[in-house]
């Protein structure tokens, strides 16, 4: 078992590895977080949570939100609903790569988890509008978290939505290809509100420890999630969840887990726990640095791999 002392020791041995990443600059609201910032938090299959460092700083999910994203539209519309319009096999390219859309036999996505995957499973979102399937899916978030109060950062979902020219012209492309349901702004409307949700790693844990029990919430004691919709995230999770890093991540940590720009890193350890991960000083991969370390680092003492 994990104790406070093992995780703020983790933490403060973490904490330097922040220097060799930088934020994320590409969304402007995201370069003002603070680089030296990293926060760790567990909620383990008991319910009991555990956080160290800056495990309540807000910052918003970007990427991790793709993960809650096909939990819901699972949820709400279906597995074939998706899968008939993405894949389920990882690329080894950046998370924003267009090329493998032109290049595919396949003519689809590869997954759910980059982007081109991603803007498909907010295209099938329920609602009557951009703004109703946003405030669908943050309701769908607060049943998970077990709190109302899940906003979207306006700041940088502005932010976001001004600087989408590669985001765009992979929605147009998928507009192209008849794989994107809806109109192209609608959607992108509704993928940047998601990527701008905001959260904390302790929330992030609590999703994390979700799946560790195959849907069913720790804290809560009932079942959030059916467990073939927790299984299929896991899996995605293992193969697909740390962009172009994911291989080595699987290697070097072995859990199935899931990286934003935003800084965080959502992990989950079968009928034992979830993590949840806040640094927002990137690799140049787009995974928190800090956090990538701390999480090597409890896998190792703590012997977490699944793989």
């Amino acid at each position: 078992m994990i104790s406070i002392d093992a995780l703020q020791r983790i933490h403060a041995a973490s904490c330097s590895c922040a220097s060799d990443g930088r934020v994320a600059t590409y969304i402007p609201a995201l370069a003002r977080a603070n680089p030296q910032a990293l926060g760790l938090a567990i909620v383990t299959a008991e319910g009991e949570t555990l956080a160290a460092g800056d495990a309540w700083t807000r910052f918003t999910m970007q990427s991790i939100s793709k993960v809650l994203a096909l939990a819901y539209v699972m949820t709400e519309r279906g597995e074939d609903e998706i899968f008939s319009r993405v894949g389920k096999e990882p690329t080894g390219d950046p998370f924003n790569s267009i090329i493998r859309l032109e290049t595919s036999a396949h003519g689809k996505p590869f997954n759910p988890l980059i982007n081109a995957g991603a803007i498909v499973v907010s295209g099938l979102m329920p609602g009557s509008s951009p703004e109703d399937r946003s405030a669908r899916f943050r309701g769908f978030v607060g049943t998970l978290l077990g709190r109302s109060d899940v906003n979207k950062d306006a700041e940088v979902y502005e932010s976001e939505k001004s600087t989408a020219a590669r985001n765009r012209s992979i929605a147009w492309f998928l507009k192209e290809l008849d794989i994107l349901p809806g109109e192209v702004e609608e959607t992108l409307d509704v993928y940047f509100a998601q990527c701008a949700v905001s959260v904390d790693a302790v929330d992030l844990a609590r999703v994390g420890a979700i799946l560790c029990a195959d849907g069913v919430d720790p804290v809560g004691g009932s079942r959030v999630l059916a467990s073939r919709t927790a299984r299929v995230c896991k899996s995605l999770m293992v193969t697909c969840g740390l962009y172009d890093g994911s291989g080595e991540f699987a290697v070097d940590v072995g859990v199935p887990a899931k990286s934003g720009v935003g800084g965080g890193i959502m992990a989950t350890v079968r009928d034992r726990m979830g993590i949840g991960v806040y640094g927002p000083a990137l690799d140049d991969r787009g995974n928190s640095a800090a956090g990538l370390d701390a999480l090597r680092r409890l896998s190792d003492e703590f012997d977490l791999r699944v793989l």
